[in-house]
């Protein structure tokens, strides 16, 4: 509405002014302005409710029109849109004098050779301003569009530039890095959407890549009867998947896309089997048209500012800067997650493998666990609570886009993990049994073993307890790294919550070993006994090394665990759904109803939940829906996965986070 798009002085001296609401328009106001005139007084003298007819934007015509009353009764047309599109409805045009005069099929040919490709090839979207007269006494037929919107007469085709935001190329050099391909599905010009690209880095020269307009990416993907990939059901799809599979991965670029067309592009990603994984896709946009796409894509980004209230409904995750770079912090923040993840089940599964082998081992063989019940409370609490307070607030860093995305079945306990977790149970095994069965003569000290019942606490037991704990707390450092890196104390201490723990609970357990007496089953330890424990616990980090240097290629026997979802299961009704999804966005295209029909969607789901809960206790209507949101959960949390991220929206930059 023209209530919603004003020019607002700059913040700074010096500064363009503020653009509020959808930056075409603005860009408008601001010529405007340029030209030394103001667009304040004809919105008064024409506020919105005086507007005759309005034709919004859709995808299809790639323009729009208003209508108003003129003094004589009349009726003005003001239309604007794609240059190429309006200029062939163009019969007139105005001179630099204000004088009409032709408009040949000729001029139009060379005002697009001459004018508008140089225009688009510099990155600029060329917009076309034309106007229209009727007379009182030839009212037409306002429903009838294309008859209206034509005989136009061409006032001026202008150039609009999104300056690429200096971030925009690093963090697109960053994905790429990362393992992840940035595609650009946009509905402007092929050279004005090349020409963003080549800016924003998406494409880059040498490279074998494909720039397609909607038409030709049709005409590869489609059948030799013409029927859309995914308008097909009748007959196998598997020819057109492969068609679409000879596309998709050297496409980078869009243009002149509907949003059919984005939303068959990220279903044929997704459902493409040339690689060995399944592909994962995410999608940004901002308009009502995206939101087929956002809502069929694994992880859908929509703009916070200038996204509509459909696209974020539809997607999974709201961009509140309408940055590009936000992206690449979600993907950092999405694996940093996933390693946490990792993190703590390496330390802890170490640590239960050790205890769960002491306290059985040893209750079997002297009748009696090393570890008493208190004490195994503590070790838990360490284990469990401590222990991933301490993980799981690792901050996130730049290398962790170094390396590929995680697969989407991948494990979260890879074959290193388990390479560590055995290796350390090893190592604390090991030092444990030796200080069970021999540790009373390498200290000189009573044998804690079959000792009689109610009998004080022993010192043998005191520094199994004490160094049981000193290696778990080392082992936290080596539960830091789970790709095999070396250097452990990396950026130990940017997290002063894992040295709080960490020296927290060292403070605690020196604590109770020497004033918990009989509660905490513990006697108090010497100064060379606790030398003697702090020793083996460094021994942790020494081995930890030792580990390291095995290279777990040639660890066959070790095996990978806790992998995630499987190959996707599509119900029936998801399938409907889908295919009423495709109905929808070609409604949503000639009619404007979008709203409307998620209206009708909403409470027909909502009466779906009622029904199923209404049912005798059946609740497997709500286990199949909460078996897609967890899956959903997926691929939102673990960010590590997605190896595409596609970029629809009318405005492509605005998607890229690249205006200003």
């Amino acid at each position: 509405m023209l209530v919603l798009l004003t020019l607002q002085p700059p913040e700074k001296e010096g500064a363009l002014p503020r653009q509020v609401g959808n930056k075409t328009e603005c860009a408008l106001l601001g010529f405007v302005l340029d030209l030394k005139r103001d667009f304040q007084p004809v919105r008064e003298q024409i506020p919105e409710e005086k507007l005759y007819k309005v034709y919004t934007f859709n995808s299809v015509r790639k323009s729009m029109s208003t209508v108003i009353r003129t003094p004589d009764g009349g009726f003005r047309l003001f239309s604007k849109g794609a240059s190429e599109i309006l200029l062939k409805k163009c019969t007139n045009i105005l001179n630099s004098s204000g004088e009409l005069r032709g408009f040949r099929p000729r001029d139009r040919d060379d005002m697009v050779k001459k004018i508008i490709e140089p225009m688009a090839c510099d990155g600029l979207r060329t917009i076309c301003i034309a106007y229209r007269d009727f007379l009182a006494t030839q009212e037409p037929d306002w429903d009838n569009e294309n008859e209206v919107v034509g005989d136009l007469t061409c006032i001026a085709v202008v150039g609009i530039e999104d300056p690429v935001r200096p971030e925009v190329p690093e963090a697109i050099r960053k994905c790429q890095r990362a393992g992840i391909t940035v595609r650009m599905v946009t509905g402007d010009n092929i050279n004005t959407a090349r020409a963003i690209a080549a800016k924003c880095g998406i494409i880059q020269p040498g490279e074998d890549f494909l720039c397609l307009e909607g038409k030709e990416f049709n005409r590869r993907i489609r059948n030799e009867k013409g029927e859309a990939l995914q308008l097909l059901r009748s007959i196998p799809s598997q020819i057109e998947q492969e068609r679409l599979d000879k596309v998709w991965p050297k496409l980078r670029v869009l243009a002149r896309s509907s949003p059919t067309d984005k939303h068959t592009l990220v279903k044929g990603i997704i459902d493409s089997s040339t690689g060995e994984q399944r592909q994962v896709v995410a999608v940004t946009g901002d308009g009502t048209n995206d939101g087929p796409a956002l809502k069929k894509a694994d992880v859908g980004f929509a703009m916070g500012i200038a996204g509509t209230d459909v696209a974020k409904e539809a997607s999974d995750i709201i961009l509140t800067d309408d940055n590009f770079t936000s992206i690449v912090k979600a993907v950092m923040w999405g694996r940093n997650v996933y390693d946490s993840i990792s993190k703590f089940l390496q330390f802890q599964l170490t640590v239960n493998v050790v205890a769960v082998i002491v306290a059985f081992t040893g209750a079997c063989i002297t009748q009696d666990s090393p570890l008493k019940a208190v004490q195994m409370l503590w070790v838990n609490l360490i284990m469990d609570t401590f222990a991933s307070l301490a993980l799981a607030t690792e901050p996130p860093t730049e290398s962790l886009l170094l390396r590929k995305p995680y697969g989407r079945d991948k494990p979260l306990i890879s074959r290193t993990m388990m390479k560590n977790i055995l290796g350390h149970a090893v190592y604390q095994l090991s030092i444990i049994f030796t200080l069970l069965f021999v540790g009373e003569l390498f200290f000189d000290i009573d044998s804690g073993r079959n000792a009689p019942l109610h009998s004080p606490p022993s010192e043998h037991y005191t520094i199994i307890f004490n160094t049981f704990v000193m290696m778990q707390l080392f082992n936290e450092i080596n539960a830091r790294k789970i790709h095999g890196e070396r250097n452990v104390f990396d950026g130990i201490f940017s997290n002063p919550i894992f040295c709080t723990i960490v020296l927290g609970t060292f403070a605690i357990q020196i604590v109770i070993v020497q004033f918990g007496g009989k509660p905490f089953s513990c006697s108090p330890l010497s100064t060379e006994q606790w030398l003697w424990c702090l020793f083996v616990g460094v021994g942790e980090l020494v081995w930890g090394q030792v580990i390291a240097t095995i290279p777990t290629s040639q660890l066959k026997c070790l095996k990978e665990a806790g992998h995630g979802p499987g190959q996707d299961e599509m119900t029936d009704e998801e399938l409907a759904e889908g295919e009423e999804e495709i109905d929808h966005a070609e409604r949503e295209l000639r009619r404007g109803q979008i709203l409307w029909f998620r209206g009708l969607n909403r409470i027909q789901t909502q009466m779906e939940v009622v029904s199923t809960f209404k049912r005798s206790g059946s609740f497997q209507g709500a286990v199949r829906r909460r078996s897609s949101v967890l899956s959903q959960l997926h691929d939102v949390t673990n960010l590590s996965t997605p190896t595409h991220v596609i970029l629809s929206a009318a405005n492509p930059t605005s998607a890229a986070g690249s205006e200003s």
